[in-house]
């Protein structure tokens, strides 16, 4: 389950109008309008970038009225840090050991 909500958060994040999105709503609640406006694009468009975000758990819609307001939800956010510092800790360790021979290599070639 949680490789699923790996691949949602992902699918979600890999484009940068919903990126944006999620900028804007880490300023506090928007309405799908709001969102949109940045980016100059139409509401249905705006909407269905939502429902992308939606899906992968990273926003909550309501309804108020005639408007539908968007929370952002960081825990999918925090899942896919907790994968990425997984493959930080790897290539750390891989860029040190690269270091590592360069340093080497340069103390023993001659001025």
């Amino acid at each position: 389950m949680v490789e699923y909500r790996l691949d949602a958060t992902f699918h979600a994040l890999a484009d940068p109008t919903r990126r944006g999105m999620l900028a804007h709503l880490s300023l506090g609640e928007k309405s799908i309008g709001e969102l949109a406006e940045p980016f100059s694009m139409t509401f249905a468009g705006a909407a269905k970038h939502v429902k992308v975000l939606e899906g992968a758990g990273l926003v909550a819609r309501r309804k108020v009225g005639r408007s539908y307001m968007c929370a952002l939800k960081p825990d999918p956010l925090a899942e896919a840090d907790k994968w990425l510092k997984q493959w930080e800790k790897f290539w750390t360790v891989r860029l040190d050991a690269l270091e590592a021979i360069i340093a080497a290599d340069q103390r023993e070639k001659p001025e």
